[in-house]
């Protein structure tokens, strides 16, 4: 088994900045993601929901994770998300991320049948990897029932953890739900649990978990290193403190559209309007929305690092 590092930390689910045509603007993303690196994440899930992964095709999504990376960044911190609902598309995606040096691919479920059995699921996670067959896959998988419909349950995951050492790794749990990611980290022993939402940082930490993947991570990712770098130093009181913080911001941020918000953030941010555009069906965030976005994040005091 080749021995690569586990996701752990604070990671950025980054947005996909586009061109006046609504292409993908690599080199706003490449500079995005290397603000990113230098202001609090380990690593960078790129074409995952706050990515905007599903309004785009997987051959506009290769050619651009290609292009990322010869924009020098470092492929070994990026997680692309490669789930897709034709098992052959989704495989084509995997193994260009593993083929690239990749860190890992976080991978949705099919999700346009519902209630499907779980013997499905697994055989569907089960023939990427199988057609894969390269031990330097990692595979996370992704828990978001309330975007795609379809949960990745418990067993399964343990399922496929235990059918693919090494190479099923974690989860991403963007479900909210504090119980079933207590539950993963109890019944799947050594798997990477992910919390998909800043305010379960700490208690996912807490409870045994390996950190967070998340959308407000491209504004405030200084914040979740805080927490996690307080509470691996023993300071839990610290933590607690800083972790609520984090939450009041990522509750003003969800008070919104939640992708066009965190790009309206980056806009100002960047002094960029051009950060603001999203593809349809999404809607940038009007004029009245987005100050009253800034004007609650102004009250908590929020400002993002210098330097961007």
């Amino acid at each position: 088994m080749i021995d690569l590092p586990i996701l752990s930390g604070v990671t950025a689910a980054v947005a996909t900045p586009l061109t006046a045509d609504r292409d993908i603007d690599v080199p706003r993303w490449a500079h995005h993601c290397r603000w990113l690196l230098a202001n609090g994440c380990d690593g960078l899930a790129v074409f995952g929901t706050t990515g905007e992964a599903n309004s785009f095709t997987a051959s506009e999504r290769m050619a651009a994770l290609e292009n990322l990376i010869a924009a020098g960044v470092p492929a070994e911190r990026l997680v692309p998300g490669t789930g897709v609902c034709a098992l052959p598309e989704a495989v084509a995606l995997s193994r260009q991320a593993v083929d690239l040096g990749c860190a890992g691919c976080l991978v949705l479920p099919p999700f346009y049948y519902k209630g499907v059995p779980d013997d499905g699921l697994f055989a569907a996670f089960a023939g990427i990897v199988e057609s894969i067959a390269d031990p330097r896959l990692r595979m996370y998988l992704y828990h978001f029932p309330q975007m795609s419909g379809v949960p990745v349950p418990v067993p399964v995951a343990a399922r496929l953890a235990e059918a693919f050492p090494g190479i099923v790794v974690g989860i991403k749990d963007s479900s909210g739900d504090l119980h079933n990611m207590k539950e993963l980290v109890r019944e799947i022993p050594g798997f990477a649990v992910l919390a998909g939402s800043d305010e379960l940082l700490l208690p996912v930490l807490d409870a045994g978990g390996a950190g967070c993947i998340t959308a407000v991570a491209n504004i405030a990712a200084h914040m979740a290193r805080e927490v996690h770098d307080l509470w691996r130093g023993g300071d839990r009181a610290g933590a607690r403190t800083r972790q609520e913080s984090l939450s009041h911001v990522r509750r003003v941020v969800t008070r919104f559209p939640a992708l066009p918000a965190v790009k309206a953030c980056i806009a100002r941010q960047l002094d960029d309007p051009r950060w603001r555009a999203v593809r349809p069906p999404l809607m940038a965030l009007d004029d009245a929305r987005r100050d009253d976005l800034f004007r609650q994040l102004d009250d908590l005091g929020f400002r993002p690092p210098e330097g961007s």
